[in-house]
């Protein structure tokens, strides 16, 4: 690992002044993805700096139904938190289900929902909730900030600040980790408000996380569960490797939906 400046940020004044003398400066919060890259020699900055002292980064605020989660908070401390658990326990579920102890402990939701890694658990879920990424200068919705396979909206050095959303009347997440990473395979979340349902797959495409508009047809029709297993997905790229087919992964994106439909619906 080459040598690098480190900055531990208080305000967004300092953040910027740093920027702008930096030469090749990188956000780092839980450094799951970063240190890494960076030990192989993937990345190389001249500057890190840690965000997870700014102002916001580590609180969860909710008021009504409304759920705001800094971006510096970790997976831990929302598998944990009493509050939220109150209003969405899926999304506690969700965290509770990334990696081992010590990415949970480390690792930070803004840091995931940057990286947008196809395998990684929160995108599903934040489309499923209709999610906006909230960065130091806008608010992108979920759809319009997950760009394909570790792409998003961001601009150069723009900062994820928190995500939010409107806690659903109920939601469920299921999912199959990959035997060695534990990241998903393919994950399934199902959020209801109303009578309206909305989903979010994750793990099985190439494509990154996306909605399913013919299994909300079924959710939203009523339809039994059965018939999920007649859900075609050739229109996505799905993964194949030695753990599993197109054809195993398209399969277990029906058996989770199952899963997931029959909790909510019982």
């Amino acid at each position: 690992m080459r040598p690098f400046t480190y900055h531990r940020l208080v305000s967004d004044a300092e953040r910027r002044t740093v920027l702008q003398s930096s030469g090749d400066a990188k956000y780092i919060s839980g450094g799951m993805t970063l240190l890494p890259s960076m030990k192989l020699g993937l990345t190389v900055p001249s500057d890190l700096l840690d965000v997870t002292g700014l102002p916001g980064m580590r609180d969860i605020s909710i008021e009504g139904r409304r759920v705001r989660i800094g971006a510096a908070v970790t997976h831990a401390r929302i598998a944990e938190d009493a509050a939220l658990r109150a209003i969405c326990p899926a999304i506690c579920d969700l965290a509770r289900q990334i990696g081992d102890r010590h990415v949970r402990n480390r690792g930070t939701i803004g840091g995931s929902v940057a990286n947008n890694d196809p395998a990684a658990d929160y995108p599903a879920a934040l489309l499923s909730l209709d999610a906006s990424i909230q960065t130091e200068t806008r608010s992108i919705a979920v759809a319009d900030f997950l760009c394909g396979m570790f792409e998003t909206a961001l601009d150069e050095h723009e900062l994820v600040t928190a995500i939010s959303f409107e806690a659903p009347d109920a939601a469920r997440y299921e999912k199959f980790p990959h035997p060695a990473s534990g990241y998903a395979m393919a994950g399934v979340f199902i959020a209801r408000t109303g009578g309206s349902y909305r989903t979010g797959i994750t793990g099985a495409s190439g494509q990154g996380a996306f909605r399913c508009a013919d299994m909300e047809r079924l959710l939203n029709a009523g339809a039994p569960v059965e018939e999920f297993a007649s859900l075609g997905f050739d229109d996505l790229v799905i993964f194949e490797d030695r753990f599993g087919s197109r054809a195993y992964r398209e399969n277990l994106i029906r058996v989770l939906a199952h899963r997931a439909a029959v909790h909510l619906r019982s």
